[in-house]
């Protein structure tokens, strides 16, 4: 009879947040793969399981799945977990899961944290309705466009940043939403955890003002409505003020338009013209 793969959700950064049926799991399996032995090990140490670890990672997560699904087909018990937090979460993974599925190996979740959901939940932002959008691009033409795309999506939005680019991802935020109000989580459940409130702007000038910036980020991001969207576009002296504020921030006056344009839901021509008319 096959064996079961256990998808275990670990600690974001306080290892007494693993849960007693997680440790349970990892005592009980044949192995546990994983990102990082040497990380997971100290995991194990905590859950009291002495268990072999296999390294799955993003360079060997290939190779490695048949390996592992072979085993679990023969009867093995295994476990998989991520460096922290749920597993596949913009992290490792997918491949194993989607193979053991295939395989009609039986896949069960071992619920825990998520530094999506805690972020949200401490946000102070609705979260009826979220899109979780994982790491931000490293390039910034790149974050500017998923900015452009996924801005318009009626729903809060939540990104992974790290400390060596989020104020550049703040700032493009800031020109793009300037209204928009955010959540910047970092040391979630460590000793450090901070939640910083406000627009991009107002976050950015808290974290400039630091000797430096440490710390993953999650930011959560507030939604445009179907109200606003509505409003932007029928108010031409809106499209003006927004217009002027991004010429004002270095953007030539095409620039301005065509991002303006955007965010109101028009196309570059229909912006001039209402420009055009306002103007009259």
């Amino acid at each position: 009879m096959a064996g079961v793969l256990y998808i275990v959700g670990t600690p974001i950064g306080n290892l007494d947040d693993l849960s007693i049926r997680a440790a349970k799991i990892l005592r009980s399996v044949a192995a546990v793969a994983c990102e990082d032995t040497r990380q997971t090990a100290k995991l194990m140490d905590v859950a009291g399981a002495h268990r072999p670890l296999l390294s799955l990672h993003e360079h060997n997560e290939a190779e490695r799945t048949q390996e592992l699904v072979d085993r679990i087909l023969s009867g093995d018990d295994l476990a998989l977990v991520s460096d922290a937090g749920t597993p596949l979460i913009s992290d490792p993974g997918f491949r194993l899961v989607e193979a053991a599925a295939t395989a009609g190996i039986r896949v069960s979740p071992i619920p825990g944290a998520s530094a999506v959901l805690s972020a949200l939940s401490v946000s102070g932002l609705p979260t009826d309705h979220f899109a979780f959008i994982g790491f931000l691009p490293h390039k910034s033409a790149a974050r500017q466009k998923l900015f452009e795309t996924w801005g318009a999506v009626e729903a809060t939005l939540v990104f992974f940043e790290s400390p060596h680019r989020i104020l550049e991802s703040l700032d493009e935020i800031a020109l793009q939403f300037p209204a928009r109000q955010l959540a910047a989580a970092r040391e979630l459940t460590k000793v450090y955890e901070e939640v910083l409130r406000g627009s991009a702007a107002e976050i950015a000038a808290v974290l400039r003002a630091r000797p430096s910036v440490k710390g993953e980020f999650t930011l959560v991001m507030s939604r445009q409505s179907a109200e606003q969207s509505k409003a932007n576009l029928a108010d031409p002296m809106e499209l003006r003020e927004e217009v002027d504020r991004l010429i004002a921030t270095g953007a030539s006056r095409m620039d301005a338009i065509k991002q303006a344009a955007k965010r109101a839901g028009l196309n570059k021509r229909e912006a001039y013209a209402m420009l055009e008319q306002e103007k009259d």
